[in-house]
């Protein structure tokens, strides 16, 4: 007759969660921000509260499930239907569920996140005086890429704002040259030596070009006709993506030439991903993170940077930002050998870190560092956690890939990652405290 929650593991910690969002409604009020200007002059109504679009984020991001799973569970599960505070017999869909999600802004998830720290600090749980930095790539979700394959895409963009546009003017006219495209991408991925792609790629190319000559004069056509707003806005979004892959094909292929990583589009979709590589490990097609974690396993901060900068770079600022949250630096700073450099070392001290270990010493002395060889394993022995932190954020938070589309976008995604992993960190330690 009655439905009775589970004493289960999961269970328990969904209710320890929720008690620390209850003590702190405060911060609905960032999220009905973000939510309400989002929406916009939209009608009707989601039947969801500002509480319980949090909620819902935030087991997103704690089980790991897309939007048609989640819209399942919180109907099928009563755990699940409690922690988002929703009646079992009344679920919302997953459109309106990605669409309230995905309106919560980084900065909000940042807030939120400041605040979990700040209550962590208070406890006595996590201090901030001891701090290990280390690097890590989320993927977006393209595919490894290729010139024949963006080409291909380039095909696939153009013809759909053509058909488009034919439907709105009788008057646009083209020749649909995809199946074309389509076999002469396949032929090169199969061709074995590059003398039997050439002929290939410049048969591709030229496919290309035809078809975005039909999309300028489409688009001369529908310039000012109204109602086509929205066409036109993606026609312009993108025709110099497309003008960029062809310049680039030709540059690479037919001419030879290297482009620069830092010039290279690898993908139509989320042309912002920036092509990574540690090392002389496989390249990575995604944005490069820069995390600093605690002595209590949380999470202190995560940047998410432009391009590919050195890990020596991003050091300073992100002390900088510890202590612009602290109010002061940290006492002791773990860092990979990534970061290590003297000019950083110099910094650091002057900053008003006490005590500084980088994994590899790069000419650097011990008693130049923290003047203890006790005290210097410690700290490298105390870096290597932040290893874990990032396996756990990536297996079990999402951090590894993200599906959602947008710089802005892949912004939240990892901010509500980060946030949702260190409630949990901290609903256990007080739990157990």
């Amino acid at each position: 007759i009655f439905q009775v929650s589970t004493d289960h593991e999961i269970a328990r910690e969904l209710r320890a969660m929720s008690g620390w969002l209850d003590e702190h409604p405060g911060l609905l009020e960032l999220v009905a921000l973000d939510v309400r200007s989002s929406e916009g002059l939209k009608q009707g109504r989601s039947g969801l509260s500002i509480d319980s679009i949090l909620r819902c984020a935030i087991l997103k991001q704690y089980r790991q499930i897309d939007y048609r799973g989640l819209a399942f569970y919180l109907g099928d599960s009563v755990s699940f239907s409690e922690f988002a505070r929703l009646d079992p017999r009344r679920t919302p869909g997953k459109s309106t569920l990605q669409r309230l999600i995905s309106s919560i802004q980084p900065a909000t998830w940042e807030a939120l996140d400041r605040c979990l720290l700040d209550q962590a600090r208070e406890a006595g749980i996590e201090s901030g005086e001891a701090v290990r930095v280390d690097a890590a790539v989320t993927n977006t979700a393209i595919l490894a890429p290729t010139d024949s394959g963006l080409l291909y895409d380039a095909v696939r963009v153009m013809v759909r704002l053509l058909k488009a546009a034919r439907k709105a003017h009788d008057q646009v006219t083209f020749h649909n040259h995809q199946r074309q495209a389509k076999r002469r991408s396949h032929a090169i991925m199969n061709a074995r030596t590059g003398d039997r792609r050439y002929p290939l790629y410049v048969s591709l190319l030229e496919v290309v070009v035809k078809t975005q000559s039909y999309l300028e004069d489409a688009y001369k056509l529908l310039e000012k006709q109204r109602g086509m707003e929205s066409w036109r806005a993606q026609a312009d979004h993108y025709r110099p993506l497309i003008q960029a892959v062809i310049q680039q094909t030709q540059q690479r292929v037919i001419e030879g030439e290297r482009v620069p990583s830092t010039e290279k589009i690898v993908s139509l979709f989320e042309h912002q991903t920036d092509s990574i590589v540690k090392g002389q490990r496989d390249v990575q097609y995604g944005h490069k993170l820069s995390l600093s974690g605690g002595e209590s396993g949380l999470v202190l901060d995560v940047v998410v940077e432009a391009g590919n900068p050195a890990d020596r770079i991003c050091l300073m600022p992100l002390l900088e930002r510890h202590r612009d949250h602290y109010g002061q630096p940290p006492r002791q700073l773990a860092a990979d050998g990534g970061y290590a450099s003297r000019a950083n070392l110099a910094a650091a001290k002057a900053f008003g870190v006490e005590h500084v270990a980088f994994h590899k010493r790069v000419g650097l002395t011990v008693a130049e560092m923290t003047g203890d060889r006790w005290l210097y394993n410690k700290l490298r022995n105390f870096r290597a956690g932040i290893e874990s932190v990032i396996s756990h954020l990536k297996r079990c938070f999402g951090l590894s890939r993200c599906n959602w589309k947008g710089l802005e976008h892949f912004k939240a995604y990892v901010r509500s990652a980060v946030f949702t992993h260190n409630l949990v960190i901290l609903s256990r330690r007080l739990a157990t405290s």
